[in-house]
C-alpha cells in the first residue's frame, strides 16, 4: 500500500471499449418498459471510490429488469494521470468536469479536456431519467447525499434510506454540476439527480459507501431484484437526516481562513460565531444550530469556502 492511501485506483482499461460508441460508456437495455437510469464515476478523476462500485456492477453481470441501465466513467484522463506522490493532482486535467453542465458552456467555443469529454457524454446525460454521481471529499467526513433543492431529489434520496445525511443544496455559483443539468434541477417534472459525497478520497470506507450506494439507488428505483440488491444494503441504517443549505460561503480575497480545522457536519450553536475571516471581514454564522457543510481548506478567489445548513423535518 501507497503510504496514506488506503484506497488506490484500479485498472480500468478493460472497461474502455463497451457496446456504445463512446469510450467506458455501457449501457444495458432489459427490453421493457422502465426508466432509464444512469450511474456515473470519475466526474473528478481522484475520487476513486467511484470506479470501485462500476466494476462491482461489471463483475457481477448486473443489469437492469425494466428500463435501461447505463454505466460511465467520466474523466478517465484525469484518472490515468494519478501519482501516488501527487494524488491529488489527478482531480482534472484542465479544468473541473463538474462545472461545465449548462448548454451554454457545452455549445460554446471554449475547448479543454473536460469539455471534451463532457460533450461525449452529454447525450447519456440528457436522455438519463434518473441520475447517481458518485464523488469523494478532500477531508475525512461522514457521506453526504447531495438532492437538490427540488422535493422529487429529497424524496428519492430518502427512499434509498443511505446515507444518513441528505443535503438540500443549490449548486456551485463557479458553475453548473451534472447532476443540476436541464431538467434534472427542475421543480417539475420526473427527472431527477443525485449526488453522493462517499467519505475521503483515499479511505477504503468510501470505496464500501459507494457500493452499498449504488444498490440502495438501484433497489429504490426497483429496477433490479431485491434479492441481486439484497447482500449488498446497509443492515439497519441510521435514521436520515435532511440538512437545508440556507447559503454558501464564496471566497472574496486570497486571505481566508477559517478559526478551527473544520471537516464537515459541525454543528455550530450560536448564531453569530465567527468561523473564519476573508481578509479582514469576520465570517460568522447566520442562525443558531448552524451546519457546516464540506469547508475547503484549500481556499481559492471565486470559490465555496464552506456551505451553511439548516436540519429540516
Amino acid at each position: 500500500m501507497t503510504a496514506g492511501l488506503e484506497l488506490l485506483p484500479i485498472d480500468i482499461t478493460g472497461y474502455r471499449t463497451g457496446n456504445t460508441d463512446i469510450d467506458y460508456l455501457h449501457r444495458f437495455d432489459s427490453g421493457q418498459p422502465g426508466p432509464n437510469v444512469l450511474i456515473t464515476a470519475l466526474t473528478h478523476g481522484n475520487e476513486v471510490c467511484g470506479a470501485y462500485a462500476l466494476s462491482v456492477l461489471f463483475k457481477n453481470n448486473i443489469r437492469p429488469s425494466k428500463g435501461s441501465l447505463t454505466l460511465c466513467f467520466n474523466n478517465v484522463d484525469a484518472y490515468h494521470s494519478f501519482d501516488a506522490e501527487n494524488p491529488g493532482a489527478s482531480r482534472l486535467v484542465d479544468e473541473d468536469f463538474n462545472r461545465l453542465w449548462s448548454d451554454d458552456i457545452l455549445d460554446g467555443e471554449r475547448q479543454s479536456s473536460e469539455l471534451s469529454r463532457a460533450r461525449q457524454v452529454r447525450g447519456a446525460v440528457a436522455t438519463a431519467d434518473y441520475l447517481l454521481d458518485l464523488h469523494s471529499m478532500h477531508l475525512p467526513c461522514p457521506a453526504l447525499m447531495l438532492c437538490g433543492t427540488a422535493a422529487k431529489g429529497q424524496r428519492l434520496a430518502m427512499a434509498m434510506g443511505v446515507p444518513e445525511h441528505v443535503v438540500a443544496d443549490p449548486g456551485h455559483t463557479a458553475g453548473p454540476r451534472m447532476r443540476d443539468y436541464g431538467s434534472f434541477a427542475a421543480d417539475s417534472g420526473e427527472k431527477t439527480a443525485l449526488l453522493i459525497e462517499c467519505g475521503q478520497h483515499w479511505q477504503d470506507t468510501s470505496r464500501q459507501v459507494a457500493i452499498q450506494t449504488v444498490f440502495h439507488f438501484l433497489d429504490a428505483l426497483g429496477v433490479i431484484d431485491r434479492d441481486t440488491a439484497k447482500p449488498y444494503l446497509a443492515d439497519s441504517p441510521a435514521p436520515q437526516k435532511m440538512i437545508e443549505v440556507v447559503g454558501p460561503i464564496t471566497i472574496q480575497t486570497e486571505a481566508f481562513r477559517f478559526t478551527d480545522d473544520f471537516t464537515g457536519l459541525e454543528v455550530i450553536a450560536q448564531a453569530g460565531t465567527i468561523i473564519g475571516h476573508d481578509g479582514v471581514q469576520p465570517v460568522t454564522t447566520p442562525h443558531d444550530d448552524c451546519v457546516l457543510i464540506m469547508p475547503t481548506h484549500r481556499p481559492r478567489v471565486g470559490q465555496t469556502a464552506v456551505r451553511l445548513g439548516r436540519f429540516i423535518d
